[in-house]
């Protein structure tokens, strides 16, 4: 199961530029990966684990913007299609089951 969080905060004042900041950080503390910019994707054992990591986005989540989460197998995962750029190949971007560091 994939965790998938999307979001678009503002950044006009040096506040919100800030509370992005922090947002983002905190993201990529909770091992989330970025996929794109303001889109993130985390590995969850279950649906459970995906849940109880949305309501810790909750918690570090600013005040004002948009973040929306969306759960997505990993075979939905797999099945994405690139039209332009290319995969990469982050080993914390895979679905094997064993990785060899």
């Amino acid at each position: 199961m994939r965790l998938m969080v999307m979001f678009d905060l503002p950044v006009q004042t040096n506040e919100q530029k800030r509370s992005y900041r922090k947002f983002r950080k905190e993201l990529i503390n909770e091992g989330f990966l970025m996929i794109q910019y303001s889109v993130y994707v985390r590995v969850c054992v279950s649906k459970q684990s995906a849940g109880y990591m949305e309501k810790r986005i909750a918690e570090f989540a600013p005040e004002n913007g948009l973040i929306q989460t969306m759960m997505v197998t990993e075979k939905q995962y797999n099945d994405m299609n690139f039209i332009a750029g290319e995969f990469k190949q982050d080993v914390r971007n895979t679905s094997d089951r064993t990785v060899i560091l």
